[in-house]
Protein backbone atom coordinates (compact mmCIF):
# COMPACT_ATOMS: atom_id res chain seq x y z
CA UNK A 1 0.00 0.00 0.00
CA UNK A 2 1.24 3.47 -0.84
CA UNK A 3 -0.37 6.86 -0.32
CA UNK A 4 0.28 9.66 -2.78
CA UNK A 5 -0.06 13.40 -2.19
CA UNK A 6 0.32 15.88 -5.04
CA UNK A 7 1.26 19.53 -4.67
CA UNK A 8 2.46 22.43 -6.77
CA UNK A 9 -0.60 23.17 -8.85
CA UNK A 10 -1.94 26.65 -9.35
CA UNK A 11 -2.81 29.41 -11.79
CA UNK A 12 -0.22 30.44 -14.36
CA UNK A 13 -0.21 32.45 -17.57
CA UNK A 14 0.37 30.79 -20.91
CA UNK A 15 4.08 30.31 -21.49
CA UNK A 16 4.77 29.97 -17.79
CA UNK A 17 6.05 27.05 -15.76
CA UNK A 18 4.99 24.94 -12.81
CA UNK A 19 6.57 22.02 -11.03
CA UNK A 20 4.28 19.39 -9.57
CA UNK A 21 5.43 17.12 -6.78
CA UNK A 22 4.03 13.81 -5.62
CA UNK A 23 5.13 12.55 -2.22
CA UNK A 24 4.67 8.87 -1.47
CA UNK A 25 4.37 7.18 1.87
CA UNK A 26 6.14 3.98 2.79
CA UNK A 27 9.61 2.57 2.32
CA UNK A 28 9.04 0.78 -0.98
CA UNK A 29 8.74 3.77 -3.30
CA UNK A 30 11.61 2.56 -5.47
CA UNK A 31 9.60 -0.56 -6.37
CA UNK A 32 6.91 1.47 -8.16
CA UNK A 33 6.79 2.78 -11.66
CA UNK A 34 5.20 6.22 -11.42
CA UNK A 35 2.92 8.14 -13.72
CA UNK A 36 1.18 11.47 -14.13
CA UNK A 37 -2.29 11.74 -15.62
CA UNK A 38 -4.63 14.66 -16.09
CA UNK A 39 -8.34 15.19 -16.49
CA UNK A 40 -9.95 18.29 -17.93
CA UNK A 41 -13.64 19.10 -17.34
CA UNK A 42 -15.86 16.94 -19.51
CA UNK A 43 -12.94 14.84 -20.75
CA UNK A 44 -11.54 11.44 -19.92
CA UNK A 45 -8.43 10.99 -17.82
CA UNK A 46 -5.37 11.28 -20.04
CA UNK A 47 -1.87 9.86 -19.69
CA UNK A 48 0.79 12.57 -19.42
CA UNK A 49 4.09 10.95 -18.43
CA UNK A 50 5.59 7.92 -16.74
CA UNK A 51 8.93 6.97 -15.24
CA UNK A 52 10.37 3.58 -14.39
CA UNK A 53 11.41 2.49 -10.91
CA UNK A 54 15.04 3.41 -11.45
CA UNK A 55 14.25 6.56 -13.39
CA UNK A 56 16.08 5.24 -16.41
CA UNK A 57 13.05 5.06 -18.68
CA UNK A 58 10.44 7.71 -19.34
CA UNK A 59 7.49 8.16 -21.66
CA UNK A 60 5.31 11.13 -22.57
CA UNK A 61 2.14 11.84 -24.45
CA UNK A 62 3.00 13.58 -27.71
CA UNK A 63 1.31 16.84 -26.74
CA UNK A 64 3.76 17.48 -23.89
CA UNK A 65 7.01 16.17 -25.37
CA UNK A 66 9.70 18.81 -25.22
CA UNK A 67 7.75 20.84 -22.65
CA UNK A 68 7.26 18.52 -19.66
CA UNK A 69 9.86 16.47 -17.79
CA UNK A 70 9.15 13.69 -15.32
CA UNK A 71 11.77 12.81 -12.73
CA UNK A 72 12.04 11.10 -9.38
CA UNK A 73 14.21 11.06 -6.28
CA UNK A 74 13.78 7.70 -4.63
CA UNK A 75 15.61 8.80 -1.50
CA UNK A 76 12.89 11.43 -1.02
CA UNK A 77 9.97 9.20 -2.08
CA UNK A 78 9.01 11.89 -4.56
CA UNK A 79 8.21 12.13 -8.25
CA UNK A 80 8.11 15.46 -10.09
CA UNK A 81 6.57 16.86 -13.22
CA UNK A 82 8.30 19.98 -14.51
CA UNK A 83 5.95 21.77 -16.88
CA UNK A 84 7.31 24.51 -19.13
CA UNK A 85 5.76 26.54 -21.94
CA UNK A 86 2.32 25.86 -20.54
CA UNK A 87 -0.71 26.25 -22.77
CA UNK A 88 -4.37 26.81 -21.91
CA UNK A 89 -5.09 23.26 -23.12
CA UNK A 90 -2.88 21.96 -20.29
CA UNK A 91 -5.54 23.10 -17.83
CA UNK A 92 -6.70 20.06 -15.85
CA UNK A 93 -6.55 18.26 -12.56
CA UNK A 94 -3.24 16.41 -12.48
CA UNK A 95 -3.00 13.04 -10.75
CA UNK A 96 -0.01 11.07 -9.60
CA UNK A 97 -0.22 7.28 -9.79
CA UNK A 98 1.87 4.29 -8.75
CA UNK A 99 2.23 0.98 -10.57
CA UNK A 100 3.44 -1.91 -8.44
CA UNK A 101 5.62 -3.14 -11.28
CA UNK A 102 4.10 -6.58 -11.52
CA UNK A 103 2.80 -5.91 -15.02
CA UNK A 104 4.73 -6.14 -18.28
CA UNK A 105 5.26 -2.42 -18.83
CA UNK A 106 8.23 -0.44 -17.57
CA UNK A 107 6.53 2.89 -18.21
CA UNK A 108 2.79 2.14 -18.35
CA UNK A 109 0.60 4.64 -20.18
CA UNK A 110 -2.77 3.09 -19.38
CA UNK A 111 -4.55 4.11 -16.21
CA UNK A 112 -5.62 0.50 -15.72
CA UNK A 113 -1.99 -0.45 -15.02
CA UNK A 114 -1.80 1.78 -11.97
CA UNK A 115 -2.74 0.60 -8.51
CA UNK A 116 -2.65 3.72 -6.36
CA UNK A 117 -3.72 7.30 -7.04
CA UNK A 118 -3.38 10.67 -5.41
CA UNK A 119 -6.20 13.13 -4.89
CA UNK A 120 -5.08 15.45 -7.68
CA UNK A 121 -3.90 19.04 -7.95
CA UNK A 122 -5.48 21.71 -10.14
CA UNK A 123 -3.44 23.37 -12.86
CA UNK A 124 -5.03 26.33 -14.62
CA UNK A 125 -3.31 28.07 -17.53
CA UNK A 126 -4.76 31.40 -18.57
CA UNK A 127 -4.44 32.77 -22.08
Amino acid sequence: QVQLVESGGGLVQAGGSLRLSCAASGRTFSRYNMGWFRQAPGKEREFVAAISRSGGDTDYVDSVKGRFTISRVNAKNTVYLQMNSLKPEDTAVYYCAADNGLGPFVVPSSASNYDFWGQGTQVTVSS
